[in-house]
């Protein structure tokens, strides 16, 4: 909801439960007033008649109390919005008018012949924001554009949170006490990355599910910053968009525009848990497409052949797959080109004649007749030189002139930023989709940019912006052409997850490590700000033979996995009679609770330090608990779970031990009859009665 004073100088938005209120004064500076619990439009206008604080010129009143700050004029701050032409830099802002439609309130700015476009939407309580430049002058240059600054209101002790990681160890919390200066995170890598999630939360006492949490999320997939301030006077500003540094953005020359990827906040007074679940609950209805479609348990073929693929031996897999209730068979690196290692064939986007040799229709086919969907991998953005592509368009690559040109993985990464390359990749893709019955894309992104140049360009330095938007546009038009089409976004793990490419895809490959103790702590870190509904999890086989050769049980493996998007990467070649008929069990039990899973409110009861760990999802009368129990020492009994987001007054029955719980539910038998030792794991239903 969108309310406007009559002097039209002082706006509130209102979700159900918050509020977030902006003014501007008689002389032009738009300041913040208020972002919390929900207020009325009049408490607003009281809070915009207090007066600015005044300062000794070493400080400005404006700093951290200002809706975005410029570059220039009395402050002092980091600046959102940087801008530089031939004779200046800097900006110097009059307000021209407010615009609200569907609930979106529009703040223009003008300087010169810059039009400056503030955006602000509701969603739920999510506060939508971003920004609109429209060049109608001369030539400028963006040096930096950020989508919002968030101000936090005046407390002590407040402290950071934050998602980090690495390759096979991403999106894990960390949480330390916010200190004077500033904390930047973010990723100067051409992708969103494994090192951090874009996302940070800020409390003062929060719990897991008490307290007021701040928390920001930025939509994009490329290289972007956050940057958390506490300011002299302890006043605490965020602020955050694409691009790590302040090298150059863009150039808009007149009749130019650019538009910022979104920066969501969020205000919750329901702790960490209560904030997840806003998140989650945004992203449903506001990001993911479809997200109202439970996703299909899939299978996997990379961990059982790796690049060692024929078509008889895809159909064996295949064959397993669906025998233990598997919905979408999926075949991975290795299927095209000449792709039988990772030295040679990406780019060439047509299959294999040795291993395919009337294409992937047929193998479709075969699976769609067992039952199941038909997915393949691509990973559209790069090459090898050892590749018709590169041989044939060895410019069309990001290079340095007179450098050499840096291989990871025996690859390149292709500049999406021309226009040729864009309307390739586009060509190729669009006909691969029509030439056989596909359901579902895996896309890939296996390398960091390292020499992103452009011979020949006169700004080079847009191919970061550019590449990003063109993956979009692909994206985009592919999911129009295409729409019975599924796609995942995959970088060697979790390295673009974002609410901007979960705008476009249907869920996220979170980590290459599959290890499901590992798991356990990814995927808290995940829940923190994306939903069940967008985390791809598979089983493998054990012991892990990619990272750590831990061994575990079956049991164990599912369980973990269950907690997202159900998948198998194991070789069921291999598995026994005994193994495939307990996944089929397991299967069949997780699309009992699939649509609590991915739809359902998401309670994190114990967090995986050790010891016992353990998620709840609650949807409508039902709930389910999935338990993992890490380490038991001394013969010590396991702690009771108390159950969240049930009616207190009602009465539950749980489904494995048949036992009736009244009050507040306390899960106990059923974790001492269905836990047995280390690293095992349970599943406990119930429904109410």
């Amino acid at each position: 909801m969108l309310e406007i004073s009559d002097n039209g100088r002082t706006w509130l938005l209102s979700g159900p439960t918050s509020s977030y209120a902006l003014h501007l004064t008689d002389g032009d500076e738009l300041l913040h007033l208020h972002w919390g619990p929900r207020i009325g439009l009049a408490d607003a206008e009281a809070l915009a008649v207090r007066p600015l604080p005044e300062y000794w010129p070493f400080e400005s009143p404006l700093d951290g109390r200002e809706e975005y700050p410029v570059e220039g004029g009395p402050r002092f701050v980091r600046p959102a919005l940087s801008v530089r032409t031939d004779e200046r830099r800097g900006t110097e802002w009059s307000f021209e008018r407010h615009e609200s439609e569907d609930d979106e309130l529009r703040l223009r700015f003008r300087d010169g012949g810059l039009n400056v476009t503030l955006h602000y939407r509701m969603c739920g309580d999510v506060v939508e924001r971003r920004v609109t430049l429209d060049n109608h002058g001369t030539d400028l240059e963006l040096l930096r554009a950020d989508s919002a600054a968030w101000i936090l209101p005046d407390r002590e002790g407040w402290r950071l949170s934050q998602l980090h990681g690495r390759w096979g160890a991403e999106s894990r919390l960390a949480q330390a006490p916010l200190t004077y200066g500033e904390k930047v995170i973010g990723s100067r890598r051409g992708h969103t990355g494994h090192q951090h999630l874009p996302w940070v939360a800020l409390d003062t006492d929060a719990t897991e599910e008490r307290g007021e949490v701040y928390g920001c999320a930025l939509g994009w997939s490329g290289s972007w910053r956050i940057a958390v301030a506490q300011l002299p006077d302890a006043r605490v500003q965020v602020t955050g968009g694409a691009g790590y540094d302040d090298s150059g953005l863009l150039r808009l020359a007149a009749g130019e525009s650019f538009t910022t990827p979104v920066f969501a906040g969020l205000w919750s007074d329901g702790g960490f848990g209560g904030a997840s679940r806003a998140w989650h609950a945004y992203q449903r209805a506001y990001v993911i497409p479809d997200a109202d479609r439970d996703r299909p348990v899939l299978f996997n073929s990379w961990e059982a052949t790796e690049f060692d693929i024929a078509e008889e031996q895809q159909s064996l897999l295949a064959r397993r797959a669906a025998a233990i209730g598997v919905e979408l068979f999926v075949v991975d690196d290795g299927w095209f080109g000449t792709r039988t290692s990772d030295r040679a064939g990406l780019g060439d986007w047509t299959p294999n004649p040795d291993r395919f040799p009337s294409g992937l229709k047929p193998l479709a086919e075969y699976v769609h007749a067992l039952g199941m969907q038909f997915g393949i991998w691509v990973e559209p953005e790069m090459v090898n030189p050892d590749s018709e592509l590169y041989r044939a368009h060895p410019d069309w690559v990001q290079y340095q002139s007179g450098r050499k040109r840096t291989e990871f993985r025996n690859q390149l990464v292709l500049n999406l930023a021309r226009d040729d390359v864009r309307e390739y990749l586009w060509e190729r893709l669009d006909g691969l989709l029509s030439s056989a019955p596909i359901d579902y894309v895996k896309w890939d992104f296996n390398r960091c940019f390292s020499d992103a140049g452009w011979p020949g360009e006169a700004y080079p330095q847009r191919l970061w912006v550019d590449h990003v938007r063109a993956l979009y546009d692909l994206l985009d038009r592919l999911r129009a052409a295409h729409p019975g089409v599924a796609f995942e976004s995959c970088s060697g793990g979790g390295g673009r997850i974002d609410l901007g490419v979960l705008g476009r895809t249907d869920q996220v490959w979170t980590s290459d490590n599959t290890d499901p103790l590992d798991r356990l702590a990814i995927q808290h870190g995940f829940s923190q700000i994306h939903p069940a509904r967008a985390m791809a999890a598979w089983v493998t086989d054990s012991p892990n033979a990619m990272l750590n050769h831990r061994a575990s049980s079956l049991r164990f493996r599912f369980v973990s996995a269950m907690a997202g998007v159900l998948g198998v990467g194991g070789d069921l070649a291999q598995w026994t009679e005994e193994e495939l008929a307990e996944a089929g069990e397991w299967v069949a039990l997780y699309k009992e609770i699939r649509p609590l899973v991915q739809r359902g409110d998401l309670y994190r009861l114990r967090p995986p330090r050790g010891g016992l760990s353990a998620v709840q999802y609650v949807l409508g009368d039902e709930t389910v608990v999935l338990a993992w129990l890490q380490a038991q020492s001394y013969g010590e009994p396991l702690p009771a779970l108390r159950l969240r987001g049930l009616d207190p007054a009602a009465a539950y029955e749980c489904l494995e031990t048949g036992e009736i719980h009244r009050g507040v539910v306390l899960v106990h038998h059923g974790l001492r009859t269905g836990l047995k030792g280390d690293l095992d794991a349970a599943v406990i239903r119930l429904r109410r009665i």
